[in-house]
């Protein structure tokens, strides 16, 4: 794997990766920076572009997009208490009354500092720990395949928006809506009902664009929100004392960030939240935090910066996307013919590497981009919702065709929003139905492995010594575990 990363290295020198990642870093951090736009509408609606692009150029320009809308969504907190992107939720709690104070480049500079700091450091623990986690996950079989993402269904459904049952629903939804089209291993058709057109399945591109992409406008809709009033950047850029006073902090937050990025389904809402709380009780003064205080800008954006890399761990070595944003970049990843799983660092290893030691890379970028454009970036709050929303649905519905050029996934994607917006009013999470539409495939695949492996019995594994029948009989207690603890929270009568 070495050669592989020294090649890796090579191939991510490249002009047009460099330039397509500054113009990820840029469209992400706009979209950001617009009052009630987020990342993941940036993610789904430029998911396109990259199909037309090599993988080397075409996935770092959709981790561009990545690092700068998580940023991006500390400007609207910072400058008017209205965060961008749920990973910015925290950092209103000290960069509004940081701009009320005065000091609103301050708390720009030091969330920016702290999440290119945060970013790389994570980055650089993905590419060490990706060697030893891809060398394990290339022992595995078909059956401990199967296992493995069976229990990360179940776990990251059960844990989805504190709704286990409906979790579990939407996952089941999700598996029913992957066996639609023929049969990989029998070629049978299924739940086709007769359309010539879902011969071939349903399409993924229309799919996630609908259920993400397509509520987030209608919500955007719905507030009605007006231009809101900047406020004056007064005061002066953050200082290297400050700087080396909130470094201590920011380290502790890159460590709470990266942990939590590992594990499949908690994302940057909770590593901000944690990093801001662990920032608060270590203080000698935690009576300052929610009042302006500097180092809570900063623990809140080095943890849900320091979350980006360590998700490309699950991802790239069993393809389980950690949250809705990764799994937007499961599917490109697949478009590109990078099946993410135990295969792919034998088969295309340097372009794995290639990808990752790009991410560095982007983050340099994303430092000087960053510090260069915060005056543009901030005065993006004032831009009428009025004219932007008919933008958003032009790029939605030429984002969807251009793939495949075919009408029908114009259609998927209007009903697939129509589901989105029911779904998102009912209280239901989408992010379970598209895992499991996305990993019921091989998931199927490696339980007809199985079953050929075992002559037929599909549950012989079970008694025997594979790391598989560890996962599955882990899997039932979770389920079962989630609904006692669902069941409990429901009040008797």
């Amino acid at each position: 794997m070495f050669e592989q990363l020294a090649e890796g290295f090579a191939m991510a020198l490249r002009v047009d990766t460099f330039v397509m990642m500054c113009f990820g870093l840029f469209g992400g951090m706009f979209v950001g920076a617009l009052p009630g736009f987020t990342t993941l509408m940036a993610m789904a609606i430029l998911l396109p572009i990259s199909f037309f692009l090599d993988p080397i150029v075409g996935i770092p320009f959709l981790l561009g997009v990545y690092k700068g809308g998580i940023f991006g969504g500390s400007i609207p907190a910072i400058l008017i208490s209205m965060p961008g992107t749920g990973a910015a939720v925290a950092t209103t709690l000290d960069g509004y009354k940081l701009t009320q104070k005065g000091k609103s480049r301050k708390a720009l500079d030091i969330a920016l500092f702290s999440s290119v700091f945060g970013d790389t450091a994570s980055d650089i623990f993905t590419i060490l720990m990706i060697f030893p986690i891809a060398f394990l996950v290339m022992q595995f079989g078909p059956p401990e395949l199967f296992a493995v993402l069976l229990l990360s269904l179940v776990i990251i459904a059960s844990t989805s928006g504190g709704k286990p049952l409906k979790g579990l629903v939407m996952m089941m939804f999700g598996l029913w809506l992957s066996f639609i089209g023929t049969d990989p291993l029998g070629g049978v058709e299924r739940f086709t009902f007769g359309l010539f057109e879902l011969k071939s399945g349903i399409p993924l591109l229309p799919m996630l664009i609908g259920v993400f992409a397509i509520p987030e406008i209608a919500i955007v809709v719905m507030r009605n929100q007006k231009a809101r009033q900047l406020a004056a950047l007064l005061g002066e850029r953050l200082s290297m004392a400050e700087f080396r006073r909130c470094f201590r902090t920011i380290c502790r937050s890159t460590v709470i960030g990266t942990s939590i990025g590992v594990v499949p389904g908690l994302g940057q809402v909770v590593a901000a939240m944690m990093g801001y709380s662990a920032a608060k009780n270590a203080s000698a003064h935690p009576e300052t935090f929610g009042e302006g205080e500097i180092e809570g800008v900063a623990a809140a954006e080095a943890a849900n910066n320091a979350v980006n890399g360590p998700t490309m761990v699950p991802l790239l070595t069993l393809g389980i996307p950690g949250d809705k944003v990764t799994a937007i970049l499961l599917g490109a990843f697949v478009a590109q013919g990078l099946r993410p799983g135990p295969q792919l660092f034998t088969e295309q290893g340097s372009t794995v590497f290639a990808i990752l030691i790009a991410m560095v890379f982007a983050n340099l970028l994303f430092l000087v981009i960053g510090y260069l454009s915060i005056p543009f970036f901030s005065r993006l709050v004032t831009i009428k919702v009025s004219i932007l929303i008919p933008l958003v649905i032009l790029f939605a519905f030429a984002g969807a065709y251009v793939f495949r050029s075919d009408s029908f996934d114009l259609v998927m994607l209007v009903a697939f929003g129509v589901f989105g917006v029911i779904a998102r009013a009912a209280r239901f999470d989408v992010m379970p139905m598209v895992m499991g539409f996305i990993l019921g495939p091989p998931m199927e695949y490696a339980f007809g492995q199985t079953v050929a492996m075992t002559n037929g019995d599909a549950f012989g594994f079970f008694f025997g010594e594979r790391l598989g029948a560890l996962a599955i009989l882990l899997a039932i207690p979770c389920i079962g575990f989630f609904l006692w603890k669902r069941m409990r929270s429901v009040p008797a009568g």
